[in-house]
């Protein structure tokens, strides 16, 4: 079974118990769940939402270091283009009414392995110290458009 499988079968049986057990909330058009595309975003037709909300949780797709009304990758390396991912889930996060504190699982997609120190040094300056999400972290033969990272998050959208 690939990964992504794996995934998709997790998140669609969390999804099933949370709906079992009557947690996630109705809205209009489809009960339970709440899309998010920013408006720029939507502009680009993409294939995909950046955010989904089940429930108390908010679902963020994989982004990368793409710079906002661009299209283009950031440059100057992986730093670079981890700090431009962070910023653009930020971006999402406070759309959503969120922020990087409720964060509590990351997944980080790396091009190039050898380069996850270079990565974490961007990272961690999102997060507050002793309160880093749990996090998982793999290579891949390539990533959308050529970056070299691409990050993925679940965030708490719970009652504050």
């Amino acid at each position: 079974m690939h990964i992504r499988d794996t995934i998709v079968r997790t998140c669609a049986a969390a999804c099933l118990i949370a709906a079992l057990a009557g947690s996630i909330p109705a809205s209009a058009g489809e009960p339970g769940l709440q899309f998010y595309t920013s408006p720029a975003v939507a502009a680009a037709n993409p294939p995909f939402s950046q955010a989904v909300r089940v429930g108390d949780v908010l679902y963020l797709s994989g982004t990368i270091g793409i710079v906002p009304g661009t299209g283009a990758l950031a440059a100057g390396g992986i730093e670079a283009e981890a700090r431009q991912a962070m910023e653009n889930m930020g971006a999402v996060l406070k759309a959503n009414g969120l922020a990087f504190d409720d964060v509590f699982k990351c997944t980080a997609m790396l091009a190039d392995m050898g380069k996850w120190g270079d990565f974490n040094k961007v990272y961690v300056t999102y997060f507050k110290p002793g309160h880093l999400p749990a996090r998982s972290a793999f290579g891949a033969a390539a990533l959308a458009r050529g970056a070299q990272v691409e990050v993925e998050c679940l965030a708490y959208a719970g009652a504050k």
